[in-house]
């Protein structure tokens, strides 16, 4: 989360100039915000996996890769934003955080369901 109040401090001081990154639509600009709400999304996420998994769930094998997975996201959503920004052909590097992020909610509503 400290990441995300570090970045949108670098984008409010540029936010006033209509042109940085290309302008508000543009596609580098998009990926900028992107990356920004993503620190306190996938933060929020990682958080409230720590609470299920903490109060919930059994520290099994499958919850230990889950744990893995949505840290994997976390880290990796906000990089590929930021360099697919800047190199176009980094796009296919998003497989890498929504694999992580769908198997880590797979694998967690798995656990709970076995409740």
């Amino acid at each position: 989360m400290v990441l995300g109040f570090l970045s949108g401090l670098v984008m409010g001081l540029n936010f006033h100039r209509e042109n940085w990154l290309g302008g508000y639509g543009s596609f580098k600009r998009r990926l900028y915000r992107l990356g920004h709400i993503s620190f306190f999304g996938l933060a929020a996420a990682n958080l409230m996996f720590y609470f299920t998994a903490r109060f919930l769930l059994a520290p099994t094998p499958t919850v230990q890769i889950a744990s893995w997975a949505f840290s994997i996201g976390a880290i990796f959503m906000p990089v590929c934003c930021l360099l697919t920004a800047h190199i176009a052909s980094c796009r296919s590097l998003f497989a890498v955080p929504v694999i992580s992020l769908v198997l880590a909610g797979a694998l967690t509503l798995w656990e709970v369901i076995k409740l």
